[in-house]
């Protein structure tokens, strides 16, 4: 993969279970549209992916006519050429399945969500230029838990911890190669297991599920692990933004987001 390589942006715009209370709560039509300092969560996101070098096309999957109607700035990305839609499904790993196999072959992409307003073209760019250095078939974007709770203590976060530490999803993963679908496919079944924990450890090994749980593996040895089960390679890309890992799940994430923009500004 070349350092030069364009990326397609997909952003997941749809809401995960019917109305959502944000949404509802803010009067709008599903919480990619709640408002963040006084602009819609997926016009920031588009905006960042847009003034991104790396990024050369994005895609929504979202409810289109929904979302125009409230976003003159997504009217007029879509007049211009700049963004598309495409249906969502009924997941979001189902969502990102069917984005990825609807590009074409070979296409490198980037996928993130709608719910990452304070996401930036810098953040975008150093994600996605440490995944090409990487010479992964997938990239998956991580911050360390303690530069989090050191910027924002109130911020209520899942940590996923391991031997050499805790760390933090940032909603940010890039597929560089044909074998990368593998690993979104794999995404989709296991969430379609969500519900049966026993098949889902089966995939992953017993006895890497018992070293993970005793605090035995490192974020590498599980990458690694799952790597080879999936017959693909996946790399960590360490980002040393905090705010990365921000997402807006809930009023408290809404309030802490809105400080945050506030402050920037």
């Amino acid at each position: 993969m070349k350092e030069t390589a364009a990326f397609t942006a997909v952003v997941l715009a749809a809401d995960r279970h019917g109305r959502d209370p944000l949404a509802a709560a803010a009067g709008v039509c599903c919480k990619a549209m709640v408002r963040i300092d006084g602009t819609p969560m997926l016009d920031l996101v588009v905006k960042a992916l847009s003034a991104s070098r790396h990024v050369e096309a994005i895609v929504i999957s979202g409810r289109r006519e929904a979302q125009l109607e409230g976003s003159e700035f997504l009217a007029d990305a879509l007049a211009r050429g700049v963004i598309r839609w495409v249906e969502p499904c009924a997941s979001p790993s189902a969502s990102a399945y069917s984005a990825l196999q609807s590009l074409p072959a070979g296409s490198a992409v980037l996928v993130t969500t709608a719910d990452h307003p304070l996401l930036r073209a810098e953040i975008v760019d150093e994600f996605l230029q440490r995944s090409l250095e990487s010479g992964a078939d997938v990239g998956v974007g991580l911050t360390d838990y303690a530069g989090i709770r050191s910027r924002f203590p109130a911020a209520k976060k899942t940590v996923t911890r391991f031997r050499d530490g805790g760390f933090c999803g940032c909603n940010l993963f890039s597929f560089m190669t044909p074998a990368s679908h593998r690993v979104a496919a794999a995404w989709r079944h296991v969430e379609q297991q969500r519900k049966n924990p026993l098949r889902v450890i089966r995939q992953l090994g017993w006895w890497s599920v018992l070293r993970y749980l005793l605090g035995w593996m490192t974020l590498a040895q599980a990458l690694g692990q799952l790597s080879r089960r999936l017959e693909v390679s996946i790399a960590p890309i360490h980002l040393p933004y905090a705010e990365a890992a921000i997402d807006v799940d809930s009023m408290a994430d809404q309030q802490l987001v809105e400080g945050i923009a506030g402050t920037r500004n």
